[in-house]
């Protein structure tokens, strides 16, 4: 059994993108709306935080406009998330 705490937003995170597989994105808000249906608006500042840690770890990648984004602490504006590519 393991000790680590659970993390729904990264759960949500990593197995949404896996599901869509390679070369597909998710939307921020499909991340937030499997954490909470009723307040996703409210996990949406959880997901781009998780978003970043996890991009910084190489597990999945942030996109703006079809390109991964080169700096996870600065980029602005609409995103998708993703499998990084290989």
């Amino acid at each position: 059994m393991s000790d680590a705490p659970k993390n729904p937003v990264r759960d949500a995170i990593l197995e949404l993108t896996a599901a869509r597989g390679a070369g597909k994105t998710i939307t921020p808000e499909d991340a937030a709306k499997a954490v909470s249906p009723e307040n996703f608006v409210r996990v949406l500042k959880d997901v781009r935080a998780e978003a970043i840690r996890l991009h910084k770890a190489g597990m999945i990648a942030i996109y703006r406009k079809g390109k991964p984004v080169e700096n996870p602490d600065t980029f602005k504006g609409v995103y998708r998330l993703g499998l990084p590519a290989a």
